[in-house]
């Protein structure tokens, strides 16, 4: 028998097969799935956040997709522990096994770790910055990457705010924002409140990679360009709103506005996928608690009964 208070966790690279992993084991354990993914909380980036479809998601319930509005550029991590942890206990409540599964590793930690989400703050500093980045967003980052090597190593260029905020904490501190916020970055355990079960699922470079392009590719088949190019008539611009700065759309909207071919962009989206990939590996790696599963040594089967067995 499970304890009362267990979740299991699904991590892994983009493209690994977490998803289709997490639908299997919740109708073998009767579980529901709790969605960790940065992009998918948003209503209307479909397409481009791999959302599982309702043909995927085989009748099982999925918690934490769809549930954030575009407009909302406020979105914050702190925000999404409370929302996932309310769904884990709706599911335990119902005598169900949770299971969280996303590659977004600092979501996932904020979830299950005593993470600190407050830093000093300074709206004319800010402002600066702003200011600094809407006129040279290259070498703002540029200035991020002297700084604070570590936190800029997470981000993309193209996040704003949270390029921003690195940077306003550590000019109002003096101190790296990394390094500020150290036991946040380097969270690694449970802080108690479930016992968490957390699996990981890894794959050679080189699969990695091929898988990666043939879902860009399945993307762009299935309508990528036109979401986009939908989102961007209606105003939602990655200029505007942070959502939009996602892996898929941020690429596209020089496409959109003339400047790059439709070629290029997807290229380029299948760079940054592959780039990503490698810091979400670098991220759930940090964990000591994470057991590990080769997709490409085990069969599904093999490696169901593998996660079985860690439930016991």
């Amino acid at each position: 028998m499970m304890d009362q208070n267990k979740v299991l966790c699904i991590v892994g690279p983009t493209a690994s097969g977490k998803s289709a992993l997490a639908v299997r084991l919740a109708k073998r354990l009767d579980g529901e799935v709790i969605s960790a993914d940065a992009v998918a909380v948003y209503r209307r980036l479909d397409i481009g956040s791999a959302k599982p479809t309702e043909s995927e998601r085989d009748g099982i319930p999925h918690h934490l997709i769809d549930c954030v509005d575009l407009e909302n550029n406020s979105f914050s991590v702190s925000e999404f522990r409370e929302m996932a942890r309310s769904s884990i206990d709706t599911v335990l409540n119902k005598g169900k096994l949770p299971i969280l599964v996303g590659g977004s590793g600092l979501y996932v930690d904020a979830v299950f770790s005593d993470m600190r989400f407050s830093a000093p703050a300074d709206a004319e500093v800010r402002a600066k910055i702003e200011t600094d980045y809407d006129r040279d967003k290259t070498g703002v980052f540029d200035a991020l990457k002297r700084i604070d090597p570590a936190t800029a190593s997470r981000l993309h260029p193209n996040d704003r705010k949270r390029v921003v905020r690195a940077l306003e904490v550590f000019y109002v501190t003096g101190k790296a924002y990394s390094l500020l916020n150290e036991p946040f970055e380097s969270a690694q355990e449970s802080d108690g409140t479930y016992h968490v079960v957390r699996v990981g699922l890894s794959l050679s470079r080189d699969e990695l990679y091929r898988r990666i392009d043939h879902r860009v590719e399945r993307m762009v088949h299935a309508g990528l360009i036109e979401e986009a190019f939908a989102l961007f008539r209606d105003g939602f611009t990655p200029d505007r709103y942070k959502a939009m700065q996602s892996i898929g759309y941020a690429q596209l909207y020089p496409v959109y506005t003339g400047e790059i071919t439709l070629q290029d962009a997807v290229e380029q989206i299948k760079r940054d996928t592959r780039r990503f990939a490698k810091r979400q590996i670098t991220w759930f790696k940090r964990n000591r608690c994470t057991v590990w599963f080769d997709v490409m040594d085990a069969s599904e089967n093999k490696l169901i009964d593998g996660v079985l067995e860690l439930l016991k």
